[in-house]
């Protein structure tokens, strides 16, 4: 059943269009991405289906009685004077529930209609299990668990929602939103305010949800966990795709390949037929087929003017350039300490970052990761300890807060020049235009740019003089999801040293190779990148709980006495074991040597099907049938797929037949 519809939708600020004649339903349960550079129109959509925007034209429906949840990027005001009563206050008491209940039963017998009487029912039944299990889905404690999971200690609990940071106020808002549950759950940006561990369990909790979800996110990681289809702002215009944004660039590249070997094979076609003309129009007996063919040339270039064109967006397009090399040791943290009035940061922090490094500092909102970057930039003195750098180390420091510092009468081409005077206006621009200032954007005053364009300046500036050693608090903030993408490419190939904070997973999972997580004053280090921070923490947490286990109930191991000797009768009982043992092995490996020649011949079936498909997907003509063509490209795109699957499973047969065999021999 649909939710919410959206039919013809039209909306224009000015002469810039944002959408025209739209056609969107969300449907129970759908989950949604919202995906297109900043200001394309994302969260402006979004308003629209919340009821927050009017359209110009077309019809916004929801469906009646349906429960619509909103979490804009602005600071929200909150019902209550305190915070786990400003979440408690989000869903209805238990004598609205039975209004509610007592007015749609009204309802009910009022109607005549079949279609009106189902709904109605199921709205029934629905509040009627409301009622029911009102402590169950609305109780305090669920409440208090949301909080947490968000961040928030039990003693604030009852603290003013006026003492709350604009951060924790959304904080506040998502977890009222989540607790509620509504029947459409829209988030524009909800990890913006959070902090990796939050991140984590919101995700997590958010795969539970059952209520339909449209949502912005810049976090590839996040948003691919919680979506199954894609809504893009093109520059063609908004286009629809099924899957997750992974699917969606692999449809995006398969569409791009399709039309632009169309365009190759309608001007060869086109090139021929110019030849011919010519070639043969002088001559009296080829005259009129020179003449048809002219005729047919005016008819494919009006065709090829009006054939859709992929229009790709700009985006960041940038090399970090070549480094000098430091010291081995590039910092070193030596019995670092913090404290602000009774909160310590950090006791004693003794810890070393070797060139080449990539170190993502993690830990809860207010743990001191922006504080310890400050320190080891000499922008924040130390209560005591010190911070030394290596030798020929030059740093580079990208933090959020250096945006106030910009010159708000300067230009975004004076602001990156000021940085590297002895460079010519044509390389300061070149470098503007890889941030996506292109030519009468450099002159635009700071003043009047947005979060987002302050912060690629920011980036402009970094880019001129990068140093050997990179500190970055937050990069992607206010970046697009594409923009993002970008910056992590550009610092993958980044030659020098980086320690940044992030709470962007897919961020950190592509550049991190040590994981610091501060946690009570504490800096401890782990290996690798979140999901090896995760897998090590769930290692020990595991390992701890074992050894909470008793004795009796744990597994055996070589320092526990030996088995007494057998008798006759047990060692006859153990070889039947043994024998029986056998036998289920080589069963076990008949049924994967089975297994592995049926994925073989399924795999060469798909291929097949896939070699005829593709010259399908180059013929021009099949895309005059967009129906058909949609169809051939989506049975395409499954087929890769299911190969991909295919393959790893017939890879883990193969693995799985070598142990068999091994532990045979």
């Amino acid at each position: 059943m649909s939710l919410l519809v959206l039919e013809q939708a039209s909306l224009s600020f000015g002469s810039r269009e944002i959408f025209s004649n739209l056609n969107l339903r969300i449907g129970e349960g759908e989950r949604i991405g919202l995906i297109g550079p900043n200001g394309s129109g994302k969260s402006t959509l979004l308003r629209i289906l919340t009821g927050e925007q009017t359209l110009d034209s077309g019809e916004r429906r929801p469906t009646k009685g349906a429960r619509l949840g909103y979490l804009p990027q602005d600071i929200l005001e909150l019902k209550g004077e305190r915070l786990l009563d400003s979440v408690l206050h989000t869903v209805p008491g238990r004598g609205d529930i039975e209004s509610r209940l007592a007015q749609t039963q009204e309802e009910l017998s009022a109607h005549d209609d079949p279609d009106e009487q189902l709904r109605l029912a199921t709205v029934l039944a629905d509040i009627t299990e409301q009622l029911q299990h009102f402590e169950l889905y609305y109780s305090k404690q669920r409440a208090e668990e949301i909080l947490a999971g968000l961040g928030f200690e039990a003693r604030e609990h009852q603290r003013p929602i006026s003492e709350l940071s604009g951060g924790w106020k959304m904080r506040a808002a998502l977890a009222g939103l989540l607790f509620q549950n509504p029947d459409v759950l829209f988030l524009d940006e909800p990890t913006n305010h959070l902090d990796v561990p939050s991140v984590h369990w919101l995700e997590q909790f958010m795969q539970q949800l059952h209520c339909a979800l449209v949502l912005i996110c810049h976090d590839r990681a996040f948003l691919n966990k919680q979506i199954e289809r894609v809504i893009s702002f093109e520059g063609e215009g908004v286009r629809f795709y099924k899957g997750n944004y992974e699917t969606y660039l692999t449809l995006r590249e398969s569409e791009k390949e399709i039309l632009e070997a169309r365009a190759r094979n309608r001007e060869k076609e086109l090139r021929d037929m110019q030849r011919f003309v010519e070639r043969f129009r002088a001559k009296a007996t080829k005259a009129r087929q020179a003449q048809s063919r002219a005729k047919q040339i005016k008819r494919l270039q009006k065709e090829l003017e009006a054939e859709p064109r992929l229009q790709s967006h700009q985006t960041l397009s940038f090399r970090f350039p070549p480094t000098t090399r430091t010291g081995r040791d590039a910092i070193t943290l030596s019995n670092i300490s913090k404290r602000f009035g009774e909160l310590e940061l950090y006791n004693s922090v003794s810890k070393t970052v070797h060139a080449g490094d990539r170190v993502a500092i993690i830990g809860r909102n207010g743990a001191g990761k922006t504080t310890l970057l400050k320190i080891i930039a000499n922008e924040l003195a130390a209560d005591s300890g010190e911070v030394l750098l290596g030798a020929n180390v030059e740093l580079g420091y990208y933090s959020q807060h250096h945006t106030e510092q910009l010159d708000r009468r300067s230009t975004v081409l004076e602001q990156v020049w000021r940085v590297a005077p002895d460079r010519s206006e044509t390389v300061i621009r070149s470098i503007c235009g890889a941030f996506l200032f292109s030519g009468d954007d450099v002159e635009k005053a700071i003043g009047v740019l947005s979060g987002g364009e302050r912060a690629r300046v920011l980036l402009a500036r970094l880019l001129v003089a990068p140093g050997n050693v990179l500190l970055m608090d937050e990069p992607t903030n206010h970046l697009d999801l594409a923009s993002a993408e970008a910056l992590a490419e550009a610092l993958a190939s980044y030659e020098g040293t980086l320690v940044f904070v992030s709470h962007n997973i897919s961020f950190v999972n592509r550049l991190a190779t040590k994981t610091w997580e501060i946690d009570a004053g504490r800096l401890i280090e782990y290996p690798g990148n979140l999901d090896d921070y995760y897998m090590l923490k769930e290692r020990a947490a595991t390992t701890a709980a074992e050894a909470e286990m008793p004795v009796a109930a744990r597994a055996p191991t070589p320092s526990q006495p030996a088995r007494p000797k057998e008798s006759a009768q047990e060692r006859k009982a153990r070889k039947r074991r043994e024998a029986e043992q056998r036998n289920k092995q080589n069963k076990l490996t008949k049924t994967v040597r089975q297994s592995i020649g049926e994925l073989e011949t399924r795999i060469a079936e798909l291929e097949t099907e896939q070699a005829a498909l593709e010259p399908k997907l180059a013929d021009p003509e099949l895309y005059k049938d967009q129906p058909k063509f949609q169809k051939t490209l989506q049975q395409f795109e499954r087929n890769r797929t299911k190969l991909s699957e295919l393959y790893a499973r017939w890879e883990h047969q193969q693995e799985e037949l070598a142990a068999f065999e091994e532990s045979e021999d």
